[in-house]
C-alpha cells in the first residue's frame, strides 16, 4: 500500500494564492490614494468656478428693489423676462417647510428645490445619537433646470427665485413654487406631501412661457447629491451605496460600484440614489428619453473621508408638449425598507439588493416574510436565532441525505480502491467496474453532491438578506450594540498598514465565534468527505485540499466579516452550531455503518434493472472501449 506523504506543494500553492490576494488588495488601495490628490484638485477648481458664477447672479437679484429703474434694467440685462421674479417680495433666501410624522422637508425660494430632507424616525450613527438622519442638508444636493430663452439666454433655475404658496387640500400639504416671467406666465414646481408618507407628488409644468422659452428642444435638468455617511462603518455603508434605475419595461439596473462609474440608459421611469439603509428617488410617469447617470466614490481614505460616501449626478431632459412642460413625478426620501417600498407598487422593491434569480426568490418569498413575522413579537437577536433554527430544521432532510450518501460511499471506499488498483492501467475499464459496483450496491455517487448544491442558494441568499435588513439597524443583542454593523469588542486608533486596510481598526467577536464554529464543523466533516471520495487518477487529492480548507476558511471568515454587520455573523455562527448538532444526532441515531454495509451487500445480491441513463452510459463506455481496442490493433 502506498504510504501517505505530506504534500508541501499544495500548502505552498494555497499560501501563495492567499498572499497574492492580500497584495492585490493592498496595491489597489495605494492606487486609490494616489488618485485622491488629483481628484480633490479638479473638484476644487470646478467648485470655485461654479461658486463665482452663482454669486454673480445672486448679487444681481438680491441687490434689487421695486421702483429702482437702474437696477431693474441691470436685472433684465441678465435675466430677461425672468427679472420679474426677482422683483417680488419672495426674492430672498428663505424656506418653506413641509412636515408630517415621517419627514421634514425644507424647500428653498432660491432654486425651488428641496434644500433639506430630515427623517424623524431615524438617528445618525447610533440609537443614542441626538442627530436625526438628514439625507439633504448644507447644500449637498440640488435640482436644476437649464432654461434657454428665445433671446438666447441660458438660465439655471437653481440661481433664480421662486414664489412659494402653501395650502392644505384634503389634509395634504400643497406647496406651489413659481418662477415667474409675469403674473400669468411661470414655471411651477408643485409639491404635495400626504400624512404619514415618505413619498410626495412633484409636478413640473409651465404656463404661458412658450413666448419666452425656446421650445424647439427639451429642457435639460440635473439632479446632484453627495450622500452623507449615516452608519458606524463608512466602508461597509459605502459598499451598498449606488444608483439604481428602472426602464420603461419594468427592468431594473444599476450603475455599479467603483471610483467612477457611468451609464446612459433610455426610457427611464425612476432613478434612486441608494445609500445603505436610506434612499432618495425621483420617479416620473412620463419616462425620461435618455439619462446620463454618474457615480463617484468619495471615500479614498477612511481615516480622512468621513462625511460623504458617494457623489451621484443625473442629467436628462424634459420634453415640451404643445409648447409647455407637464410632468407628473414623485420624490421619495426615506428608508430603504423592502416591505415599505414594495407597498408603493412602483417596482421600488428592486432597489433593495436581495439577489438575482433563485437567490432573490428565496429572500422575497421565504426570508423576508419569515423574518418579518418573527421580528414582530421578539427581539431582533432572538429572531435571528429562531429564524436560523427554522431554516436549518427545514433543510435537515437534505442534510440527512447528504450525510447518508457520504456514509454509503465511505463503506464502498475499500472496494473502489481495490478496483482502482486492479485496473490502474485501464482507466476505461476501471470506470466501468466502478459504475457497475455503484449500480449493484444501489448507491448514487451524485446523491451527496445534489443536497449540498440545494443548500448553496440559501447560504448565498443570507449574504444578501442580512446586510439589506433595515430592521436590524441600531438594534442590539448581547454585546452587539447594532446588529446591522460590526460588534467591536476591541478598537484602536493607530493606523496599521495592510491590517487596518483589510481587517480594520477593531476586532469583532461574532465573526470570531463563527470562524471557530466553521473550524470545528470542517474538522468533523473533512474526514468523512475525504473517505467518501476515493482519489481519482489525474484529479487533486480532496483529502489534502480539505485539510488546508479547515484552516483557510476560518481565516477568510475573520478577514472579510470583521467589518460586516454582526447580524450576518450571528446567523453564520448559529447556523454552523446547529449543523454540527444535526450532524452529531444523525451520526449517532440515524446512520449505522454496519447496517449500511449489510444493506449494500443485500442490494448486490438482488437483480438490478438498468435505467435508461445507466444503459446509455454503459453503451457509451463500451463503444469507447471498442474504439480503443481498434486503435491499438492498427498500431
Amino acid at each position: 500500500m502506498e504510504q501517505k506523504k505530506f504534500d508541501f506543494n499544495s500548502i505552498i500553492g494555497f499560501a501563495l494564492i492567499f498572499v497574492i490576494i492580500l497584495w492585490v488588495m493592498y496595491n489597489n488601495r495605494q492606487d486609490e490614494v494616489k488618485a485622491q490628490a488629483k481628484a480633490k484638485t479638479e473638484k476644487a477648481i470646478e467648485a470655485k468656478a461654479k461658486k463665482e458664477t452663482t454669486k454673480d447672479v445672486a448679487q444681481t437679484i438680491t441687490d434689487t428693489t421695486v421702483g429702482d429703474s437702474v437696477k431693474i434694467q441691470k436685472l433684465q440685462g441678465k435675466l430677461g423676462s425672468f427679472a420679474y421674479s426677482a422683483t417680488l417680495p419672495s426674492a430672498k433666501e428663505a424656506f418653506t417647510t413641509l412636515e408630517n410624522d415621517k419627514v421634514v422637508l425644507k424647500i428653498a425660494n432660491k432654486g425651488g428645490y428641496i434644500a433639506e430632507a430630515t427623517l424623524k424616525d431615524f438617528k445618525k450613527f447610533d440609537k443614542n445619537s441626538k442627530e436625526l438622519v438628514a439625507l439633504i442638508k448644507n447644500n449637498n444636493a440640488y435640482f436644476n433646470l437649464q432654461l434657454q430663452t428665445k433671446d438666447n439666454r441660458v438660465l439655471n433655475t437653481k440661481d433664480l427665485f421662486f414664489e412659494p404658496t402653501l395650502t392644505t387640500v384634503d389634509g395634504n400639504q400643497v406647496l406651489s413654487m413659481k418662477l415667474k416671467s409675469s403674473d400669468n406666465a411661470f414655471l411651477e414646481y408643485k409639491y404635495v406631501l400626504k400624512p404619514k408618507d415618505y413619498m410626495l407628488d412633484f409636478d413640473i409644468r409651465t404656463q404661458g412661457l412658450n413666448t419666452v422659452l425656446n421650445t424647439s428642444k427639451p429642457i435639460d435638468f440635473q439632479w446632484d447629491m453627495k450622500t452623507y455617511r449615516n452608519e458606524k462603518s463608512i466602508s461597509y455603508e459605502n459598499r451598498y451605496a449606488e444608483i439604481v434605475f428602472e426602464y420603461e419595461d419594468g427592468k431594473d439596473d444599476f450603475v455599479g460600484q467603483g471610483r467612477d462609474k457611468e451609464e446612459t440608459p433610455d426610457k427611464v421611469t425612476y432613478i434612486a440614489y441608494k445609500q445603505h439603509f436610506f434612499t432618495s428617488i425621483l420617479l416620473t410617469k412620463t419616462p425620461f428619453e435618455k439619462a446620463s447617470l454618474k457615480s463617484h466614490d468619495l471615500v479614498q481614505d477612511q481615516q480622512k473621508d468621513t462625511i460623504f460616501t458617494k457623489e451621484f449626478k443625473t442629467t436628462s431632459a424634459l420634453a415640451f408638449n404643445n409648447g409647455e412642460l407637464d410632468y407628473k413625478m414623485n420624490w421619495y426620501y426615506g428608508p430603504a425598507d423592502y416591505t415599505l417600498l414594495n407597498n408603493y407598487d412602483r417596482n421600488l422593491d428592486e432597489i433593495i439588493p436581495l439577489g438575482w434569480g433563485i437567490f432573490g426568490w428565496i429572500n422575497k418569498f421565504i426570508f423576508v416574510p419569515l423574518f418579518g413575522f418573527l421580528s414582530t413579537f421578539m427581539g431582533l437577536g432572538i429572531a435571528i436565532i429562531v429564524f436560523t433554527i427554522l431554516i436549518k430544521i427545514a433543510m435537515s432532510p437534505i442534510t440527512f441525505k447528504s450525510f447518508l450518501s457520504q456514509a454509503k460511499m465511505k463503506v464502498l471506499r475499500p472496494e473502489i480502491m481495490e478496483i482502482g488498483e486492479k485496473f490502474s492501467k485501464d482507466p476505461m475499464k476501471k470506470q466501468q467496474e466502478t459504475m457497475s459496483l455503484y449500480n449493484k450496491a444501489g448507491v448514487n455517487p451524485m446523491a451527496g453532491c445534489i443536497p449540498a448544491l440545494i443548500q448553496i442558494p440559501f447560504m448565498y441568499a443570507s449574504f444578501q438578506f442580512f446586510p439589506s435588513a433595515i430592521e436590524l439597524r441600531q438594534k442590539g443583542f448581547l454585546w452587539a450594540e447594532d446588529l446591522s454593523s460590526f460588534d467591536a469588542v476591541i478598537t484602536w486608533d493607530t493606523h496599521i498598514p495592510i491590517i487596518s486596510q483589510i481587517y480594520g481598526n477593531h476586532i469583532s467577536l461574532f465573526p470570531i465565534l463563527a470562524a471557530i464554529a466553521i473550524f470545528f464543523y470542517m474538522k468533523m466533516t473533512s474526514g468523512d468527505q475525504a473517505m467518501s471520495q476515493p482519489p481519482q487518477e489525474g484529479m487533486p487529492d480532496m483529502g489534502k485540499i480539505m485539510k488546508i480548507m479547515i484552516y483557510l476558511s476560518p481565516v477568510m471568515m475573520l478577514l472579510f466579516f470583521n467589518n460586516y454587520g454582526s447580524g450576518l455573523s450571528l446567523y453564520n455562527f448559529i447556523s454552523n452550531l446547529i449543523t454540527i448538532g444535526i450532524m452529531l444526532v444523525i451520526k449517532k441515531y440515524f446512520i449505522d455503518s454496519d447496517k449500511i454495509h449489510a444493506q449494500i451487500q443485500e442490494n448486490k445480491s438482488k437483480p438490478k434493472t438498468e435505467s435508461k441513463f445507466q444503459r446509455k452510459m454503459r453503451e457509451m463506455m463500451e463503444q469507447a472501449e471498442e474504439q480503443k481496442k481498434l486503435q491499438n490493433k492498427k498500431k
